[in-house]
């Protein structure tokens, strides 16, 4: 039976019940908050507090580029324009050093504990996707048979509603304490919308077959007039044959790795200027022109574009009832995985989004109120440099193959156990074993995962691994990247041997990717803007990205979600 969300005005009436509830726990919560932040030890030459006694922000829009790492924001911080991320830098509270702090840095993983601030050992968002342990059938994070797409081709796999989520996100705490405020997430994925609506929020995503955006039967029947509009204008289609140049002379990237490595993906042969078509031939946009969208700045503009549309369909911002607008853009995810971090792609695709931003913080400005919002932007992971890249600077690094990781320690298993094939599969950076051929064979799990982990570790790419009963009992407390461990493991969809990378080295085929606790992957921006509510400053405290859900909990005075592990940001006082 198709599972159909119930509209907004049922939502609002099944929470009118709650609200007075939610207010004095909000009230409460706030209180304490703001005692606890006035006790805090200062962050820099300023002291730290919170900034609750300032009017709640009509909308909360909240930016979070796919796959962005911190050391790009920075190390191109001069070709910025004045008025996209030099907004944040430079007129507003940005942390210097924010991390995530779980072990398996996926997009899935990152949207969910964005707005929930609780890491996968609460969310169950172990990854993109995982297998169930038991049958070995695959999941899909945020797949759900029971929906849709509306008007749009579904398959089983397809990303429909949070499901799988199992932690409330902030913006389910607000519309909890204020049913008329709305939550609205949009994104070039899936996932990049649905997790951080959460339950009762309503989310929108890209369709890489048609170019249009689309929500699911999770959330409405139909789609709203102002949905329907947008796409009937088919705007995807007016970036066929469009060029993506280079926005700079070539002089300007000599910091980053020039087009055409014979490492690249041979997508467009890794060069620009880039045509977006499907195939040359093409006369006109087909499937694979929309998808060939989404790495180039065209799918960013694309959504920033709906963004709009959804602010003035949905009226976001324009009553006291505050609001929040998500904002996933995918672009820079898909560029770094077909050309890298490092790329000349990958340099001018974030000074074309900089750019992108600009136009839109100032549409913000001219319709919400320049001082009626706040944004926030941050990523879901960073990315871990090429292989090949790092070779030529004489760093260490390489790939591997799961296959053949999995072989070899089935190989010494079974000089030990005399039993082929004791690990099934790998699932979510996890070894999962047959549990059927343990029990034929009266193996104890416990044995049989102990010696998994040590034929892991003595693999030339992995860090460490720790083993279901580890993770459990937190008998490695203290052991390297044991707590990013625990924090990236559920033990109802979680493997049974756990592991992570080495700085440098990768899984796949892919030109390059991410996953690690390491540095490149785990460290972020985490940037704040609202005259009303941040001071110009820049943060160096360590922080993490769970902190961010209380934090915007407290400036819409509500409770943080209950799941959230995070603390208050330590905020420069104005």
């Amino acid at each position: 039976m198709t599972h159909t969300h119930p509209p907004r005005s049922a939502i609002r009436r099944r929470f009118v019940g709650h609200t007075l509830n939610g207010l004095l726990v909000g009230l409460l919560v706030g209180l304490l908050a703001g005692l606890l932040g006035a006790c805090a030890a200062p962050t820099q030459s300023v002291n730290a507090t919170t900034p609750a006694a300032q009017a709640k922000p009509k909308l909360v829009v909240f930016l979070a580029v796919d796959g962005l790492p911190m050391r790009q924001v920075t190390g191109y911080r001069d070709q910025l324009a004045p008025d996209g991320l030099a907004r944040f830098l430079d007129r507003g509270t940005w942390f210097a050093n924010a991390n995530y702090g779980h072990a398996y840095t996926v997009t899935a993983a990152g949207h969910a504990t964005m707005l929930t601030g609780a890491y996968p050992h609460r969310t169950a968002i172990i990854g993109n996707d995982w297998r169930d342990i038991g049958t070995g059938a695959a999941v899909y994070n945020t797949g759900d048979t029971s929906a849709r797409y509306i008007g749009q081709k579904t398959v089983p796999l397809d990303g429909t509603s949070p499901k799988n989520l199992r932690a409330e996100t902030v913006g389910d705490v607000l519309r909890r304490a204020s049913p008329s405020s709305k939550v609205i997430a949009i994104s070039g994925k899936d996932r990049g919308a649905i997790l951080p609506a959460g339950k009762t929020g309503t989310a929108y995503m890209y369709m890489k077959d048609t170019g249009q955006f689309a929500s699911s039967t999770f959330y409405m029947p139909q789609h709203p007039a102002w949905v329907e509009a947008f796409n009937a204008a088919r705007p995807a289609d007016r970036y066929f044959r469009a060029e993506w140049k280079p926005l700079l002379p070539d002089a300007a990237y000599s910091r980053s790795v020039p087009d055409g490595q014979p490492w690249y993906d041979k997508r467009g042969d890794g060069k620009l200027p880039m045509t977006m078509t499907g195939a040359a031939a093409d006369s006109q946009p087909t499937p694979a022109f929309y998808s060939g969208l989404l790495p180039s700045p065209f799918a960013d503009d694309l959504t920033l574009q709906f963004a709009r549309a959804a602010i003035d369909g949905e009226q976001l911002g324009a009553d006291d009832a505050p609001d929040i607008l998500s904002i996933s853009l995918s672009g820079h995810d898909y560029v770094n995985h077909a050309w890298s971090a490092e790329s000349r792609l990958s340099h001018d695709h974030l000074l074309q989004l900089d750019r992108l931003l600009q136009s839109f913080f100032q549409y913000l400005d001219n319709t919400v109120g320049a001082g009626n919002y706040i944004a926030v932007l941050t990523a879901d992971h960073g990315f871990t440099p090429n292989p090949e890249y790092l070779a030529s600077l004489g760093r260490a690094g390489g790939r591997i193959n799961a296959a053949q990781v999995v072989a070899r320690v089935n190989d010494g298993l079974v000089k030990r156990f005399n039993v082929p094939k004791l690990v099934a599969f790998t699932s979510a950076s996890a070894l999962v074993l047959d549990r059927s051929l343990l029990a034929r064979n009266s193996l104890d799990m416990d044995t049989v995962a102990g010696a998994a982990r040590d034929l892991l570790v003595a693999e030339p790419a992995i860090s460490v691994a720790y083993t279901r009963q580890e993770l459990r009992s937190g008998s490695r407390t203290g052991a390297p990247l044991f707590l990013a461990m625990q924090r990236s493991w559920h033990p109802d969809v979680s493997g049974d041997v756990q592991y992570a990378l080495k700085p440098g080295w990768m899984l796949g085929t892919a030109t390059a990717t991410h996953g690690s606790p390491n540095p490149d992957d785990s460290h972020v921006p985490l940037l704040f803007y609202g005259p009303a509510w941040f001071r110009p400053a820049r943060v160096d405290t360590a922080v993490e990205i769970v902190d961010l859900a209380p934090t915007l909990s407290q400036l819409l005075g509500i409770g943080a979600p209950s799941s959230s592990e995070g603390k208050l940001l330590p905020l420069p006082g104005r």
